[in-house]
């Protein structure tokens, strides 16, 4: 009896308006597996965040779990100490984990965090946080010879996808892409393998440089432009390649797309320290610049009571006595001002008055457990539409463009889900999926035993 293999594309940030709806007729391999497969919208974790949303599929846990609640995190309560998150935040078992000690060959690609490579049995390649390819990126750690050997210098992730100069950064997505599914065509063939979870990063990359040239209703749509047809070029060629995949897999292999968020147009962006300084919570000692970062303006720390960090969704920090160094609020009084602050973020209203759908989340409220640095509340402007600036110095709290570089797209709370078993005509649309899902199902399909942490749900 053959074993059962299953291969899962991760297309990180694919929307399911895009990938279900507005393209589907262009990807007729992508399509061949929706119909004759499981599809439907996944919902992606809170935060829907690339590395929190990740490992919460790849564990089975919480953010609050993980410990891990985006890119950077808060070090020791400090103002400004951060550590950046890579694998070795990662203190759960992953899938690949489980099925390495239970003697199933493994291959893992750009699977964000794994930053530095971890043991597994088989091959592992880092993901888009690795600093260079000079430094140690896979295990084993002389496997990148190998990969040198087949496509030359591999890329983890394109340089600055936040630029004016799209040609070359579409150029950089094609090759980054282009040498990913070379090394993974390489792999499926070549290394004996019974699991494979590989991540491409393109969409991602080519939505946040060039959704203002696809988006109609995108406030900086550009109408005639020359890259109008660029995010649905790239998903075109993208379908290509997974169908040199397909034709390349054996009858046993069972196949999973998915991605962590969708994507959707920017609407600006909310400058939320500014708007904390406006209504008293943050206090400065001198005039800031204009579009400087709070790590480098003079704070008054012993006089403040909030202060924010930037992003696709906002963190908000309370300067709490005895927890911060120069801690204002009294504990007694932290709930109350905490319940008060998230009041007032959730009534902000957009440039012409209008109401803005926030969320505004505690996340001792939304997770079972909080490890590590994670923040007092948690602000979705606007549903995710409007994106959090944490520079100040601005005579307004609204911005029209990102403040970090050129940036077009936000995140979406859902992404897309697609199962296909070639030995079975399936061909139904599924609802109320959501990320948790993802581990126990590859557990279920590799024949493992489930751990009763997981969460999800059995397809």
């Amino acid at each position: 009896m053959k074993k059962n293999k299953l291969l899962i594309i991760g297309l990180d940030c694919a929307p399911p308006e895009l990938v279900f709806d507005e393209f589907i007729e262009f990807l007729p391999n992508i399509k061949r597996l929706v119909e004759n497969g499981i599809y439907g919208k996944l919902k992606s974790s809170n935060p829907p965040i690339t590395l929190p949303a990740w490992m919460v599929m790849a564990t089975g846990k919480s953010p609050g779990e993980l410990g891990i609640y985006g890119f950077r995190h808060r070090k020791n309560y400090s103002y400004e100490d951060i550590w950046i998150a890579s694998s070795l935040a990662v203190k759960e078992q992953t899938v690949w984990d489980i099925l390495s000690e239970n003697d199933k060959k493994v291959c893992i690609i750009g699977v964000p965090p794994t930053y530095p490579p971890k043991k597994v049995n088989g091959y592992l390649i880092s993901g888009f946080l690795t600093p260079d390819i000079s430094k140690k990126y896979t295990y084993p750690s002389d496997f990148k010879y190998e990969i040198k050997k087949e496509i030359g210098e591999y890329i983890p992730d394109v340089k600055d996808f936040r630029t004016d100069d799209k040609d070359r950064l579409i150029e950089q997505i094609y090759e980054m892409t282009d040498k990913r599914f070379k090394l993974i065509k390489y792999m499926i063939k070549n290394k004996g393998w019974d699991f494979f979870w590989f991540v491409e990063m393109g969409p991602d990359r080519i939505h946040h440089g060039l959704w203002k040239f696809h988006d109609k209703n995108h406030h900086l749509f550009e109408p005639g432009s020359k890259y109008i047809d660029t995010i649905k070029n790239y998903y075109i060629y993208l379908d290509k390649r997974i169908g040199e995949l397909l034709n390349i897999l054996d009858e046993n292999t069972k196949i999973m797309i998915v991605s962590d968020h969708g994507a959707k147009r920017m609407k600006g962006c909310l400058c939320i320290n500014q708007w904390l300084i406006n209504e008293g919570y943050l206090k400065l000692l001198e005039k800031p610049e204009r579009g400087i970062s709070l790590s480098k303006a003079k704070i008054d720390w012993k006089n403040s009571k909030a202060w924010g960090w930037g992003g696709y969704y906002a963190r908000i920090f309370l300067n709490v006595k005895g927890r911060e160094m120069s801690g204002t609020i009294e504990p007694d009084d932290y709930e109350k001002l905490r319940d008060d602050l998230a009041l007032k973020l959730k009534n902000i209203k957009g440039p012409n008055g209008e109401i803005l759908n926030t969320e505004v989340l505690k996340p001792d409220e939304i997770y079972d457990k909080c490890e590590g640095d994670y923040p007092d509340l948690m602000v979705y402007f606007d549903n995710l539409y409007w994106r959090s600036a944490g520079t100040i110095g601005y005579p307004s709290i609204y911005l029209s463009e990102n403040d970090t570089g050129p940036d077009d797209a936000v995140h979406s709370k859902y992404g897309i889900f697609i199962f296909y078993d070639p030995k079975k005509d399936l061909g139904y649309k599924i609802d109320n999926l959501s990320l948790y899902d993802i581990a126990p199902n590859i557990l279920n399909i590799m024949g493992m035993k489930i751990p009763k942490h997981m969460k999800g749900k059995i397809i």
